[in-house]
């Protein structure tokens, strides 16, 4: 199915929401697209962290909040107006840490991680699905390798982001007129990863800044709805192709 071009070619900026973006991916995202003149509205829980981290971005309008409320969601939802061009779903938390086993999970922080990375996913997809239905838009949905593969002491996580998978795959078949991705970005040096291996050096890891331009090809819905790898996806040359 052919793709319509991008608002941004009649002369009206795309549309962007994006969620967890004060740090890591979230941000590295965020950067591109406003360097690549979108409108981006993006969210965190730390307010201070969050416009900080964007106030020499153009284009790009920081709303504070918890994607764990209702409200909020209503807020973000709104200011990306009546046609939503992309949704990323990238606020996570990482559960329980040190990461423990299963065994030995706290079910209330379970429950919690699954308030985050998969119940409060869909409502704000739910409350966006008529802005992206109205722009033919995408939804990338930031999932992990422990959604697939049985890391020990990431069970919760693993779990949350296993059920974000599903949701998206199934929601891509249930909404045919819009693309809807989950990616795998790889191991990146971030706060999570930080959190996640107390006391080790993570600094073999690779910034999030560089796995950002694998993100191009989804961004144009240029790929059928589905589950990728971000070192898998083309990554575009100066003059627009792909390599």
């Amino acid at each position: 199915m052919p793709r319509p071009p991008p608002r941004g070619t009649v002369g009206d900026m795309p549309t962007a929401l994006i969620t967890g973006a004060s740090q890591g991916l979230g941000h590295a995202l965020t950067a591109h697209l406003s360097i690549e003149g979108w409108d981006v509205v993006v969210d965190a829980r730390d307010a201070a962290a969050l416009r900080a981290a964007t106030a020499t971005l153009p284009g790009v309008r920081p709303l504070p909040g918890d994607v764990t409320d209702p409200a909020h969601r209503s807020e973000v939802v709104a200011a990306a107006g009546e046609r939503l061009d992309l949704l990323v779903l990238n606020a996570s938390s990482l559960g329980q840490h040190p990461l423990p086993k299963l065994a030995d999970y706290d079910l209330a922080a379970l429950r919690s991680t699954f308030e985050t990375n998969v119940v409060s996913a869909l409502a704000l997809t739910q409350a966006a699905l008529p802005a992206l239905r109205r722009a033919g838009g995408v939804i990338v949905a930031i999932s992990s390798d422990a959604a697939v593969e049985p890391y020990e002491g990431w069970g919760g996580y693993g779990a949350s982001k296993a059920a974000l998978d599903q949701l998206a795959r199934v929601l891509g078949a249930e909404e045919p007129a819009l693309r809807v991705y989950t990616v795998d970005p790889g191991d990146m040096r971030t706060q999570m990863h930080a959190d996640a291996f107390p006391g080790e050096d993570i600094s073999d890891r690779p910034p999030p800044e560089a796995v950002v331009a694998h993100f191009a090809p989804l961004f144009r819905g240029d790929l059928p709805s589905g589950r990728y790898r971000a070192a898998a996806l083309p990554v575009p040359t100066v003059s627009g192709g792909v390599e």
